[in-house]
């Protein structure tokens, strides 16, 4: 069975349906339940990201789900950004609560009354922490599994330095982080300055990863903001200098959630289904032994294969009864597990292992005495060309675009030079019914396509999830 890929929308919903990672059935709309196979690759992903945060200096927390209307209040730019999107709690059992309740839509009006009260001088900066929790927001427009839901798992880094030159360093260091975070799911992405009104609400700025998915939308992966004192003064954290004038603390943010999974499904998949990167798959190596009358000795040597390698790698062997070679074949692939290795009488007498790539489906005959290197080889080797395919599969869709009328036909990313100003802006959105996802970090000469003033500003346009 195959899973046509043309038409991205069913396959997208089909493929991570029949594939395990998680039920949609739930009676709520825009929340589903992880199954075991989805929640262990998002499980890998959050492992990674506690993994390097801590190396970065992060300490992890968890905050309560419910925050008193009277601190989501204080920063009015923040509830202006979130106050569509809440759910409120408002009766305690059968009474009326004294002070209303948002379930977290984000956390920063849940954790800054708390840094008010832990930082008082200069030796308690930088702070730096994270969380991994889920969040809730009202989601109207139509939910898509993992890229549009009401329930997102999510996680976020909140720090808080003592100046402005700081917190940029910070920033840098984000996106350092995220870089390897990116390389470990192999997924391609542009870093671009989010326009001002389209920035995280209460930030002074936003750098967003943009990704583009198999139907030429856009999809952002990654946030990272920047507060400087923009939330410390109505929250009150402050700290006591060296030279004992007191001064607000400086902000930043870096959010990323489950439309990383909705990524690696999307970007990487096929008609046969999933095909995940070896650095954070379930499973990395799936066993399948090809049993004759010798079915015993066949499934002793699997078991011992086993056993050698789950020291080194995530590896399960697949020993059901009731299911032909071929049906596992199929279904592991469906899955997306990067390697096969079967085993079977023949290979038995030779003292060999058969290794089957998911990415390419290359097959390999490797003798026992080398076989355990080669998978380390060959998992690597997935890993980079899953993520070099990606990048190419990326870029063809970024182009250079001189004309309205192209950038409604280009489906991708189109690249236009723009003055910078709200006016041309919006202008440009209205005109091509996209809308402009951020400005590139790198420079080019150009004119406005909308005004015509020199500029060397560059606006990515396109049709975002």
């Amino acid at each position: 069975m195959e899973f046509p890929k043309e038409n991205f929308s069913e396959w997208y919903n089909e493929v991570i349906e029949t594939a395990g990672l998680v039920d949609k059935r739930y009676p709520v709309k825009g929340m589903h339940v992880w199954l075991p196979y989805g929640w262990q690759l998002m499980r890998n992903i959050d492992e990674y990201f506690r993994k390097v945060f801590t190396e970065h200096k992060h300490q992890e927390v968890y905050f309560p789900l419910l925050i008193p209307e009277t601190e989501f209040k204080k920063e009015a730019e923040h509830i202006e950004g979130f106050e569509n999107e809440v759910y409120w709690v408002t009766h305690g059992g059968l009474d009326p609560l004294d002070v209303k309740l948002v379930v977290r839509p984000t956390s920063e009006t849940a954790m800054y009354p708390m840094f008010s009260l832990w930082i008082r001088s200069h030796a308690d900066l930088p702070l730096r922490i994270f969380q991994i929790v889920n969040v809730f927001r009202y989601e109207t427009k139509q939910t898509r599994t993992f890229i549009r839901v009401r329930e997102v798992h999510f996680f976020e880094s909140h720090t808080a330095h003592a100046t402005a030159e700081e917190s940029e360093e910070q920033i840098k260091d984000n996106i350092e982080i995220w870089k390897k975070v990116a390389d470990k799911l192999a997924l391609p992405y542009v870093l671009v300055r989010k326009t001002d009104w389209d920035k995280f609400p209460g930030a002074a700025y936003s750098i967003g990863a943009e990704t583009i998915m198999p139907s030429g939308r856009t999809l952002q992966i990654a946030t990272i903001h920047q507060y400087f004192q923009n939330f410390s003064k109505p929250y009150g954290i402050e700290y006591l200098k060296e030279d004992g004038t007191h001064d607000y603390v400086h902000q930043t943010t870096f959010g990323m959630s489950e439309r990383l999974v909705g990524a690696i499904v999307g970007i990487h998949g096929d008609n046969r289904g999933l095909i995940l990167p070896p650095e954070i798959a379930p499973i990395q190596v799936v066993i399948v032994p090809i049993v004759n009358k010798n079915k015993e000795g066949i499934l002793q040597e699997a078991r011992k294969i086993e056993n050698e390698l789950k020291e080194l790698y995530r590896v399960h062997l697949d020993d059901r009864d009731n299911y032909t070679p071929g049906y596992k074949f199929y279904d592991w692939e469906l899955k997306g597990v990067p390697l096969r290795l079967e085993i079977g009488p023949r290979d038995l007498e030779k003292g060999q292992v058969v290794l089957v790539r998911r990415d390419n489906f290359e097959k390999m005959f490797v003798s026992r005495k080398e076989y355990v290197d080669r998978i380390g080889e060959l998992l690597k080797d997935i890993q980079k060309s899953m993520l070099d395919k990606a990048k190419n599969e990326m870029e063809e869709k970024i182009k250079d675009v001189h004309s309205i009328e192209e950038i409604k036909e280009h489906n991708g990313i189109a690249a236009v030079p723009w003055c910078g100003s709200e006016e041309c802006g919006h202008k440009l959105e209205e005109l091509t019914e996209k809308k402009i996802i951020g400005v590139p970090f790198e420079k080019k000469k150009g004119r406005c396509i909308i005004c015509g003033k020199e500029t060397d500003k560059i606006a990515f346009v396109a049709k975002p999830y």
